[in-house]
């Protein structure tokens, strides 16, 4: 970065340069590189300069595009000088209020996938990657060219191999922050719409509860809640249970018997 050490501004950082004297939003340097990339179309995102914001947003089409009501990409970054640690996350008795106790409910949620509001959403921290499923995959009118190969077998709820039909790179929404989030489509039955598991949940630094049906995650130096809804679990398992008879009978049937 030119300029002498001494005469910048120690309180702006610029991230794409990892040094003092101007912010991130301001650097031309890297502005003329995205301007470039998306000339070339390597970059499929729109980009938005805003000045003062404290970070580069990537704006989605079909979001909000007002300057105070703009999701923010939550995104891996670089400590930099007068860091302050994010807010402890925990669970209480507390948190219990509202829930049905004692259960055994599977945690069950709304998200925001793709600018829409999604339900019947698991979330699964012992999970290593993000799942989607056949009404998602649909509902979202998503076509086989839309996906990108992904060749790793996964297993199913009926305990069989499954073979993905691909993956998909999607926005995922909790409040004003946005993830983006890789989804494995499995066609392949399930109660759920989509399963959020280890991913998700590390990039949004956020912890789950199926004790206390919410997830809890840091955002702008206060914990936010996403709670669950112990019907919709409930109503996953009445159908997880309806569906076996039928795959045992196919099953038998295939076996001749």
């Amino acid at each position: 970065m030119a300029g002498e050490p001494k005469r910048r501004n120690p309180n702006h950082y610029c991230h794409y340069h990892q040094d003092h004297g101007y912010t991130t939003e301001d650097c031309k340097n890297l502005w003329d590189h995205l301007e470039q990339l998306v000339r070339e179309g390597k970059l499929k995102q729109l980009l938005h300069h805003s000045s003062g914001r404290g970070g580069l947003d990537l704006v989605f089409p079909g979001y909000c595009r007002c300057s105070n009501l703009r999701p923010r990409i939550i995104a891996k970054r670089r400590r930099e000088p007068g860091w302050t640690s994010p807010p402890i996350l925990g669970f209480s008795d507390e948190d219990k209020v509202g829930t049905i106790q004692p259960h055994d409910n599977a945690l069950v949620v709304t998200l925001r996938i793709g600018g829409y509001d999604v339900k019947r959403v698991m979330i699964d921290q012992g999970t290593v990657v993000d799942i989607m499923y056949p009404d998602l995959y649909k509902g979202l009118g998503l076509k086989p060219e839309d996906l990108t190969a992904y060749n790793s077998p996964l297993v199913s709820f009926e305990g069989r191999m499954v073979v993905p039909k691909g993956q998909i790179r999607l926005p995922v929404q909790t409040g004003m922050d946005v993830v983006e989030v890789d989804f494995i489509v499995v066609d392949v039955f399930s109660p759920y719409t989509a399963i959020m598991g280890r991913p998700w949940l590390h990039t949004l630094g956020a912890v789950s509860s199926t004790l206390h049906q919410k997830v809890k995650y840091p955002s702008g130096g206060q914990v936010l809640e996403i709670v669950g809804s112990q019907v919709a679990a409930r109503q996953c398992l009445v159908t997880t249970i309806q569906h076996r008879p039928e795959a045992e009978t196919s099953a038998t049937a295939d076996n001749g018997l």
